[in-house]
């Protein structure tokens, strides 16, 4: 499955830099979300991929967490993601 990095995790003044927020177009409720957590999510960059896992969702339009084990820059804001098992 096929996802697109929206934005970080956030809160008024402070922002998670390995804290991701994810979109796909086959989840649209958070029930479709409920069935992907703990599965792994890959980013691909320049030198290998960064390895995270899917969390919890956000909010109820079928948007997801997920928590990279490294940081990801501002630039990968907008970069596709794999999501497997």
């Amino acid at each position: 499955m096929k996802g697109i990095i929206i934005s970080f995790k956030r809160g008024r003044r402070t922002v998670q830099p390995n804290h991701a927020l994810i979109e796909t177009k086959e989840t649209k409720t958070r029930e479709d979300v409920t069935k992907l957590i703990g599965k792994k999510v890959e980013l691909p960059i320049k030198n290998g991929k960064i390895t995270g896992k899917i969390a919890s969702a956000h909010g109820n339009k079928g948007i997801m967490r997920a928590i990279f084990k490294k940081a990801i820059t501002n630039d990968m804001v907008g970069k596709k993601v794999n999501i497997s098992e």
